[in-house]
């Protein structure tokens, strides 16, 4: 049985390549470099026009932890019902508590909150204490399926975790494999941990058609992202890793 693909994406652009690539959807997002927040209005707006497949967004206020303020869970819950006026099909959210454990109440009221859509739990699970209590909650609780790299870097370094919990959550919930995954390395990940779902990025670097530039110039902190070239996800990328899987 072939698994079903998700691709990661930060633009309309991307989203359109991921489907002309043979996505079954894609998880749309802002500020990657952050692991991703809420994309604007707009966007949503326009892929879902452009997109036949299935459109996910992650619903995340800022980077870093998935400790949110009672400002940010209600920001949260009004980008949900925004995302449902839109047509969205899917919503990816991620709360923890202090002491890093699944945020229950707070997950049980967003997962309420966006049916009809389905919800996906992110990767607040690969820093979240106990992996096998949060499946047994996220199950409980009603979340379609879990976006994991087995609570390592890279679902290659996550092999062992990623089988035990397909095993554990023993068709309850559904466990997606992500991390680095790529052509050469998805069978392998596939087959080893018996996951039926994947996430991945497949980004090409598009240059910028600009022909003043002022190099001096940088507009990211002290991140310094390259202002003259863009990672675009490429169509070509896309197959090749489907075919690989």
């Amino acid at each position: 049985m072939r698994v079903a693909v998700e691709i990661c994406v930060d633009s309309v652009q991307s989203a359109v390549a991921a489907q002309a690539g043979g996505a079954q959807r894609v998880e749309l997002c802002d500020n990657l470099m952050e692991g991703g927040t809420t994309p604007s209005f707009g966007s949503i707006e326009v892929a879902r026009k452009l997109l036949d497949i299935k459109l996910h967004i992650i619903i995340r206020p800022r980077g870093g932890d998935f400790l949110y303020s009672d400002t940010e869970f209600k920001i949260m819950k009004r980008d949900i019902e925004a995302a449902k006026g839109l047509g969205v099909d899917g919503v990816v959210i991620g709360l923890l508590d202090r002491e890093g454990n699944i945020d229950v109440t707070r997950t049980a009221e967003l997962v309420e909150r966006s049916r009809p859509m389905t919800v996906t739990f992110h990767r607040a699970f690969d820093v979240c204490v106990d992996p096998f209590k949060a499946i047994d909650q996220l199950a409980e609780i009603g979340v379609d399926r879990i976006l994991t790299s087995g609570q390592e870097v890279t679902a290659v370094e996550g092999l062992d975790m990623l089988a035990e919990c397909v095993k554990y959550a023993a068709g309850r919930i559904s466990i997606m494999a992500c991390g680095n995954l790529n052509e050469r390395n998805i069978a392998k990940v596939i087959g080893t941990t018996g996951v039926s779902e994947v996430h991945f990025t497949a980004f090409g670097e598009v240059a910028s058609e600009m022909r003043y530039r002022n190099e001096r110039v940088f507009m990211g902190g002290t991140l310094r992202p390259p202002e003259y070239a863009r990672a675009v996800t490429d169509a070509e990328v896309v197959r090749k890793t489907i075919a690989a899987s």
